[in-house]
């Protein structure tokens, strides 16, 4: 029997499961997009259903929700802080007021922020460098607006998500 030094009891590490690996890859994808255990269970079942790769097109429409855009194009330092200016009603896609943060944009929409609301923006974007804007987002600084271009590709996404550990949670 192996003597654990002063003060260590049961310091041995057990190795992950299998399921452990994948519940943790997928808390990990969740809480970095600031989704729910339901939504983010909406979001995969609606990846399995379109064709494609399932994984990739759940990284897809995480990417596509309306918070996540402002946060990549950078009118926020946190999604937490973009969620909140859209939760607040600052927000206009194709001019239309939108103030729920899950909402997927589509190729082409263009996101805008209401008349009395671009002093509060201003402030917050200032720090706004655009060389860090994803290539799949075009961004109109002075005039506050941002274009969706497209859908990001996988190679465009973080490379740190594993997303096949989640669709093999799922799948089980």
């Amino acid at each position: 029997m192996r003597q654990n030094a002063s003060g260590q009891h049961g310091a041995v590490r057990k190795k992950l499961s299998e399921y452990a690996i994948h519940l943790n890859e997928k808390q990990k994808i969740r809480l970095t997009y600031l989704v729910s255990e339901k939504q983010f269970a909406k979001y995969y079942n609606e990846a399995a259903r379109r064709k494609g790769v399932t994984g990739t097109i759940l990284l897809q429409i995480l990417e596509s929700r309306l918070d996540n855009v402002l946060f990549r194009a950078g009118f926020g330092i946190t999604r937490k802080q973009t969620r909140q200016i859209v939760n607040h009603g600052h927000v206009l896609v194709n001019g239309k007021k939108v103030d729920i943060p899950s909402y997927l944009l589509k190729a082409g929409d263009v996101v805008t922020f209401k008349a009395n609301s671009t002093e509060f923006v201003k402030n917050v974007i200032n720090s706004i460098d655009l060389a860090l804007a994803p290539a799949w987002i075009t961004i109109d600084k002075d005039a506050l607006k941002l274009t969706f271009d497209r859908i990001p590709e996988r190679e465009e996404l973080d490379p740190e998500f594993k997303e096949q550990l989640v669709i093999e949670y799922y799948s089980k």
